[in-house]
């Protein structure tokens, strides 16, 4: 008996493994994609919102990334509930080719010195694309990695959704790094800027191959009833305080994320006046960190809990977000920012490897990818993808450089807030298996 266990293990491992590598493949280009937007951010604005203030065309172009952003909650609710009832295989299908089809509109898209008024709303219906499948596609990932998770690793196991991200940001950096070696920085601003997104749409063929081979998950399947559109619609309604304080939970995850991701690119340069090399550089470690973070914190809290975790981090960002900003911006120098940002890369790694388990365990499990979804869409849209203009606006604002930690810090206070909630009393939650799934007559 022993050995025919050992015999069956490794095709198991190498099964899971490559079911991770396939449901994560779509987060890539999400991630990729989001990122260039945010790097470019600049180049951005002048090819479709030109203004004689650059901030003035800084803000319009973030103003267009936070519109995309808000079809999130959209799409997690009209996808999330498609994908609660037909099944996860084929939503993450169906949202890889609403992502790869907006994507392609804003890199083919021409600018507004040839189209016009034309320009700026075909972005912004590239954007309102991607916003509306990205709404889905992390809840739907990290339900699917869940429910193919052995037992007791399950934060293990969904910490891989937000690691592969980092993957995306990693090969978006050295891109950019390549363009920036190679090119005069006003090529790059007139068109060069377009390139990386170019190879973006040449991957997406091979992302939808790796996404068609996946299987459905066995937690599915073994649903006895799974709800329809409007019994989704509804137990969502019903369950909207679980999804509140998920929100709230995930608030810490999306801001942190999106400051040392898509904005740190843009503070570097036009903030902190350093090179783009320095800034690109920095996001490169930066994404090696977090791919590094992700996978501990959700193993950590396999072993200890997921509250601990939660709070500890969100208590170390709490009194340490501005702080750290402020002497960073007292003298900026390129190793300050590569030390301030490994410090919030640990801060993000380790909070999302256990928020991402987290919010899967405390959610109803017939409408799972439903609730998982428009919590961490209402926090993307409301505050993680509103980072960068934030950050733009409290700077612009107040004059201080510095001013962003007070948005990282209010997220902070907002993720102990809603930890302490849910993991009041002994600390627990509904377990991840006993949560009751409808059945038919009820």
């Amino acid at each position: 008996m022993a050995g025919s266990a050992a015999s069956t293990n490794p095709p198991a491992i190498k099964s899971r493994i490559g079911a991770i590598l396939r449901a994560t493949s779509g987060n890539f280009l999400e991630q990729f994609d989001f990122f260039l937007f945010g790097f470019y951010a600049a180049a951005i604005g002048k090819a479709f919102f030109p203004s004689t203030n650059e901030t003035a065309s800084l803000l319009n172009t973030f103003g267009v990334f936070w519109l995309g952003a808000l079809m999130r909650p959209v799409g997690a609710i009209v996808l999330g509930a498609y994908i609660d009832r037909i099944g996860r295989r084929q939503g993450l299908i169906v949202t890889l080719g609403i992502m790869a089809f907006g994507t392609v509109v804003i890199a083919f898209c021409p600018s507004y010195a040839t189209i016009g008024i034309a320009a700026p709303v075909i972005v912004l219906i590239g954007r309102l694309l991607q916003g509306f499948s990205a709404g889905v596609e992390l809840g739907g990932v990290s339900v699917y990695l869940a429910e193919i998770a052995t037992p007791g690793n399950r934060g293990f196991y969904t910490s891989f959704q937000s690691a592969s991200q980092q993957v995306a940001i990693f090969v978006a950096s050295i891109l950019g790094f390549i363009l920036s070696e190679v090119m005069p920085a006003d090529l790059v601003a007139a068109w060069g800027w377009r390139i990386p997104f170019f190879v973006g749409c040449l991957i997406i063929p091979l992302i939808f191959i790796l996404r068609r081979t996946l299987e459905e998950t066995p937690a599915f399947l073994a649903m006895r009833k799974h709800p329809t559109t409007r019994e989704v619609f509804a137990s969502a309604l019903t369950n909207w305080r679980i999804v509140v304080l998920g929100m709230m939970i995930a608030i810490l995850t999306t801001t942190t994320f999106y400051f040392v991701t898509v904005y740190t690119p843009t503070f570097g340069k036009t903030v902190l006046k350093l090179s783009t090399q320095d800034a690109l550089l920095v996001t490169l470690l930066v994404a090696v960190s977090n791919f590094i973070w992700n996978p501990v914190g959700g193993a950590l809290s396999d072993r200890i809990g997921r509250k601990p975790v939660l709070l500890a981090i969100a208590g170390l960002s709490l009194v340490t977000a501005y702080p750290a900003l402020h002497w960073l911006v007292a003298a900026p120098t390129f190793g300050k920012l590569l030390a301030v940002e490994m410090m919030f890369s640990f801060y993000f790694g380790v909070y999302s490897g256990t928020m991402l388990g987290a919010l899967v365990e405390i959610v109803p499990a017939h409408v799972r990818t439903t609730c998982f979804s428009l919590a961490f869409a209402l926090a993307a849209a409301l505050f993680g993808t509103f980072t960068p203009f934030a950050s733009t606006w409290l700077i612009e604002r107040t004059g201080d450089k510095a001013a962003p930690g007070f948005w990282l810090m209010f997220a902070a206070l907002l993720g102990i807030i809603a930890a302490s909630t849910v993991y009041r009393g002994g600390g627990t939650v509904p377990a991840y298996d006993a949560v009751p799934e409808p059945v038919a007559g009820r």
